[in-house]
């Protein structure tokens, strides 16, 4: 399965799926397509991917100009009873709320939905609904295959858009999130705008003048020593927010591990290299 396309788990589960229903040869030319950039334009709107695809000169069957097909691509939508239901049961457990407001997909989702008879990620043909301009007589055509790749790729940067495509916008799955205890807690802190920068005068603190009559030559030389205990630090609600804030694969992070994993890692290491210094 190729990682260029999809580095989340439920990315790759969605080209999983694809894989099922397409012929290895019309994956393999929508791998080149999606990779050549035929794929003009990509828009996602109420439920349903729209494209504009470039089609391939042949004169053999009289095409001399580049063709460009429209591709059209939907998944198959949950009723809103079914997401009322499916809800309640995200909403009952904690690592659901957090991890989704978070921007990231639990790999644990599907037991909210399979008690209910239901599924997140699609598995079989009858969860798309496909249609593509072009000749091909197959369904899905190459030019569908290679939106499918663009589309794992769009669900690695919001897992939000496998929802939406299920017929819950994000909106409206927030805002049931939000309703429950932790997501209260949550969702001001994850919401904060990050404050824009401000010009200043200087790189360096302006200089205080302070009376030395008032301080001893003892206090100066040696400074005020810290007190034997101090104070613990509230913990914040949760651990290292700024760093899990944009998800395992932040727009700026370019590898395949998780940045999240990455920096646990990393921080694990400097707190055990310094551990004599505490």
């Amino acid at each position: 399965m190729p990682k260029e396309f999809s580095r989340t788990w439920w990315g790759q589960r969605f080209i999983a799926a694809l894989e099922k229903i397409t012929d290895a040869g019309r994956l393999s030319r929508g791998r080149s397509y999606a990779r050549g950039g035929k794929v003009k334009s990509f828009v996602i709107k109420n439920g349903a991917v729209t494209a504009k695809v470039r089609g391939s000169v042949n004169p053999y069957f009289g095409v001399y100009t580049e063709p460009l097909y429209t591709t059209k691509i939907e998944i198959k939508s949950i009723s809103p009873d079914q997401w009322t239901k499916a809800i309640a049961r995200i909403s009952a457990k904690a690592g659901f709320i957090s991890k989704l407001l978070l921007n990231e997909m639990p790999d644990n989702i599907d037991e909210a939905f399979t008690p209910l008879g239901l599924h997140l990620l699609p598995q079989s043909e009858s969860d798309f609904k496909t249609d593509c301009s072009c000749p091909d007589y197959s369904n899905p055509c190459k030019h569908i295959a290679g939106v499918y790749y663009l589309i794992a790729a769009e669900l690695d940067r919001d897992p939000f858009l496998l929802f939406d495509l299920r017929g819950l916008s994000r909106t409206e799955l927030q805002a049931e999130l939000a309703k429950s205890p932790l997501g209260q807690a949550l969702l001001p802190e994850l919401a904060a705008e990050t404050a824009a920068p401000v010009p200043v005068a200087s790189y360096y603190p302006a200089l205080e003048t302070m009376p030395v009559s008032d301080i001893s030559l003892r206090d100066f030389w040696q400074g005020k020593r810290l007190p034997k205990q101090l104070e613990p630090i509230a913990q914040s609600g949760v651990s290292a927010i700024l760093v899990k804030k944009q998800g395992d694969y932040p727009a700026f992070w370019d590898k395949d591990a998780s940045f999240i994993a990455t920096m646990e890692e990393f921080y694990e290491r400097v707190k055990t290299k310094n551990r004599d210094l505490i």
